[in-house]
């Protein structure tokens, strides 16, 4: 019923409403989503802030098993939260309260090789982890190629597994390499009240890639010492009653139309 409405003129109003969409369509594609943190609801010392994407520091070991599989444990730890590109202040982060993720994942290697020699690739079959928030400081590091950390009262805030991932490495012609992986996870909030943003994203989407520097080889695999990662978070699947809305939506720009063009005839 609207369609035959919009087909007459105005054609201005048409074109303000098309310009509108593609602009909001614009912006919605080249933006990440916001989420709102509040760490008081967790009992942590820090404020409420809003960002798009986390940095973290990557302390993990990857042993290389039997039959081209890969193990890989340790810690991410939470380094700065960004919004649009820019680092936000800290507001006592890894100061007064920090974040960390506790994970453990398996792989298998479907281009495998020396590290050092050869390029190779490979698929994580599954990634579990937990998210902590905790006040005062801690460290990272390892006690052989053990990840470790310090953090005191940790409190659990997020857990999630694996929905899909990649892994690979590249040879730089000295022997050495650069390890970097990818993984899409689910995303399950333990704590009421944490993320105050809405929608309640569901979903974390990871990245990572490591210098040689912050590669330790080691018989049967390697550590990764403060490596460079990225973590930011999709939205929920829309529930019906978000759908319902949406069309309430379009109905109304549809019934505002209707009226501009009738009182513009």
């Amino acid at each position: 019923m609207t369609l035959p409405l919009l087909s007459r003129k105005p054609v201005a109003f048409q074109r303000t409403l098309l310009a509108l969409a593609l602009a909001a369509a614009s912006a919605s594609a080249s933006a990440l989503p916001q989420f709102t943190w509040d760490p008081a609801a967790a009992g942590l010392n820090g404020s409420s802030f809003t960002a798009d994407n986390l940095l973290v520091s990557n302390y993990s070991t990857i042993t290389f098993g039997a039959n081209d599989s890969f193990t890989e444990s340790g810690y991410l730890s939470v380094s700065a939260a960004q919004l649009g590109g820019t680092t936000l202040p800290s507001s006592g982060l890894n100061s007064d309260y920090g974040f960390y993720i506790r994970f453990d994942g398996a792989g298998t290697l479907t281009q495998n090789g020396n590290p050092g020699q050869v390029s190779t690739s490979g698929t994580l079959t599954s990634l579990t982890y937990t998210l902590y928030g905790y006040n005062g400081t801690a460290s990272f590091g390892f006690s052989g190629n053990n990840p470790t950390e310090t953090a005191a009262n940790e409190v659990a805030l997020a857990s999630g597994s694996l929905v899909l991932g990649t892994v690979a490495t590249t040879p730089l012609g000295d022997g050495t390499f650069n390890p970097s992986a990818n993984a899409k996870l689910t995303m399950n909030w333990l704590v009421p009240g944490f993320q105050t943003s809405l929608p309640l994203y569901n979903m974390a989407l990871t990245s990572f890639s490591n210098t040689t520097s912050q590669v330790e080889p080691f018989a049967g695999g390697f550590r990764i010492r403060q490596g460079g990662g990225s973590i930011n978070f999709a939205a929920a699947v829309p529930e019906p009653s978000t759908y319902a809305m949406l069309l309430a939506g379009l109905c109304a720009v549809g019934f505002v139309a209707r009226r501009r063009t009738r009182s513009e005839k």
